[in-house]
């Protein structure tokens, strides 16, 4: 029998200016999702890409990889995406929703009400589009067998990862839980050291034993530590 399948998917990249980087320097950025494909219940798809408008284009300037390709060069296909989860509603996670339109899209209702407020932090046509199928959910959700919902709330309300238990170890694909890897890393260490303040959903990630952690803005894959390690 056939593994539980993770695969990245390449959206393209944009510049986060450096009013929002934090270092007073603007930082180029790949926009990922991730195909989860299930060899009995079929292929969820962990964000669909960057969304367009003229003001984020001119503040991001986003290079966009359209839907369709991008699954293509994953060896995906539009036609087979049977479920959709954003992590979070952002421009850049969920751009492609509406080329996915009668697929169930799984949200937090947190993150939906941000959405849908009047001071909304996304653009609301790529949530509401016409043919959505929102499946509002409040905390975890099992949407495959072996492929849970699990809420990290930070970067929005509402955040969310997906965790994957393939039998040769546990895959959870963070999103934007964190930027990159080596902040995650920051966290995981804080946490052991008793130094800082970590997200409190964080040990429950980490009592799943990670083997991989995968991010939305980061090429870098993240590993547990080890003494066991070759070095030249």
């Amino acid at each position: 029998m056939r593994d539980i399948g993770v695969r990245r998917v390449d959206y393209g990249f944009f510049v986060r200016p450096a009013e929002e980087t934090g270092t007073g320097r603007a930082r180029v950025e790949p926009a990922f999702g991730y195909l989860i494909e299930h060899p009995d219940a079929g292929v969820l798809l962990v964000d669909t890409g960057m969304g367009a408008h003229p003001e984020v284009d001119a503040w991001y300037r986003p290079v966009r990889v359209p839907l369709g390709k991008a699954l293509a060069e994953a060896d995906g296909d539009v036609g087979r995406v049977k479920v959709v989860v954003n992590c979070h509603l952002h421009f850049d996670h969920c751009g492609g929703n509406a080329e996915l339109a009668g697929r169930p899209v799984f949200a937090q209702r947190a993150e939906l009400a941000l959405a849908r407020a009047a001071e909304s932090h996304t653009l609301p046509e790529l949530v509401d589009h016409p043919g959505a199928r929102i499946e509002e959910i409040d905390g975890e959700a099992e949407v495959f067998p072996g492929v849970r919902i699990v809420p990290t709330p930070g970067h929005t309300a509402g955040h969310q990862s997906v965790v994957v238990r393939r039998r040769d170890g546990v895959v959870v694909v963070a999103g934007q839980s964190h930027d990159n890897a080596t902040l995650f890393t920051s966290d995981v260490l804080g946490r052991h050291a008793g130094v800082g303040e970590q997200p409190a959903w964080l040990g429950l990630l980490m009592a799943l034993d990670p083997k991989q952690v995968v991010f939305a803005h980061d090429n870098a894959v993240w590993t547990p530590g080890s003494s066991h390690v070759s070095l030249p």
